[in-house]
């Protein structure tokens, strides 16, 4: 067998970083061999100015929405938007399919190796039965009458048998029943879905807009108006009193992973509740898509402070204007220079994968997995700058 040696600056393993002198040994099919010292790893040695980091994960995006790049002006307001992408988002077969081939080469040429993708059709089954990425699909439902609960439930658990079929025969493939948001999904519709949730991850849109809660402690805020656009009757809605996550997040007790994404107005009282209900809760951030739709950033830094299990997402094209997981951590890194790159890195590595039940494939440096090898070049003192770039290496 071929073996590769790679000799950077310094090798991030997906939790650690390790000084200079060290060699990554790979076969010629990604599987990492070993990381040993530069006197023990003989010739034909590779070396380059840089990081080498395991491929990215990129635990949130709607692949399925790749054809509505620019489509939608920044600073919306989550509602309007989701009103857009709602009335606006039906297009003719043929884009749709170019634009999500261009965006999954547009992941793969940023470094991504695996992708937590909504779903809510199945416009992105076939160029996902190729096995150029690990997907873990989320096959989306909502409905927040609770008259449509069973037909929606009906219609995502189709979707579901459909990713299924695929999963049985492509390795690369997982996928799960998730909930889109608080505010769209009926108890009857929760209900429905809950016998589905045991040992998978399950991902949910958090706290999104401050409406949401609003919604929830006292029934009134803009999504009241969302509900008037689309021309639904909520009367039978009754406020909680609680916060939204903490009026839902009990519903996913079974889940073996759960993702919250965006999380943008959510409070130092719901982390605390959330550390308390469940260990296995990961935070997601698309602060690009949050600056985007609601130009607003999520509280980075209180997750940080209170250890949260970290994550990074890109969300869509309609939101953002690239899927690249490095623009994400720069982003982050300018608003918050005082959380550590590595830290950073394993919340776009290892981090990603085990919250998407991959980390014994991708995610870090261990013998046997293939976890992509990226190389991050451009940097300043092992800082990210405005030039840092990705490099695909394996």
């Amino acid at each position: 067998m071929l073996y590769r040696k790679f000799l950077p600056t310094r090798i991030f393993t997906g939790t650690e970083m390790l000084g200079p002198g060290n060699v990554l040994i790979a076969d010629d099919q990604g599987g990492i061999e070993a990381i040993v010292p530069r006197q023990d790893a003989g010739d034909d040695i590779q070396t380059s100015d840089g990081i080498i980091s395991p491929g990215f994960v990129n635990c949130h995006c709607h692949l399925e929405l790749s054809h509505m790049r620019g489509l939608i002006p920044e600073a919306t307001g989550l509602v309007d938007f989701v009103f857009k992408v709602v009335t606006e988002r039906h297009h003719p077969d043929e884009a749709i399919a170019e634009a999500i081939q261009k965006a999954e080469q547009e992941m793969i040429d940023n470094g991504i190796v695996a992708v937590g993708d909504i779903c809510n059709n199945l416009s992105t089954l076939p160029q996902k039965q190729k096995g150029r990425l690990h997907y873990y699909n989320f096959i989306e439902a909502s409905g927040w009458l609770p008259e449509v609960a069973q037909t929606r439930f009906e219609r995502s658990s189709s979707f579901l048998q459909a990713f299924t079929q695929i999963q049985n025969s492509n390795s690369k493939i997982q996928n799960s029943l998730s909930p889109h948001a608080p505010y769209s999904v009926s108890d009857r519709l929760w209900a429905l879905m809950q016998p589905f949730f045991a040992g998978k991850t399950i991902s949910i849109h958090n706290q999104e807009t401050a409406f949401e809660d609003e919604l929830f402690r006292s029934g009134s805020g803009d999504f009241t108006r969302m509900y008037e656009l689309m021309k639904l009757d909520t009367s039978f809605f009754r406020p909680t009193g609680k916060s939204s996550l903490q009026s839902y997040l009990p519903k996913l007790k079974d889940a073996a992973e759960i993702i919250l994404v965006h999380n943008t107005f959510t409070t130092q009282e719901d982390i605390s509740f959330a550390k308390q209900s469940s260990p296995n809760v990961n935070w997601c951030i698309c602060i690009k898509a949050n600056r985007y739709i609601e130009q607003a950033t999520p509280p980075v830094e209180l997750l940080y402070r209170n250890g949260c299990n970290m994550v990074i997402g890109t969300d869509s094209l309609a939101s953002n204007n690239s899927l690249d997981i490095l623009d994400e951590l720069k982003t982050i890194h300018r608003s918050f220079p005082a959380i550590p790159f590595t830290d950073l890195l394993q919340w776009a590595t290892y981090n990603g994968a085990r919250a998407l039940q991959l980390q014994d494939r991708i995610g870090s440096f261990e013998k046997g997995k293939k976890p992509g090898l990226i190389l991050i070049s451009g940097l300043e003192n092992g800082n990210l700058t405005e030039r840092s770039a990705v490099t695909n290496l394996c």
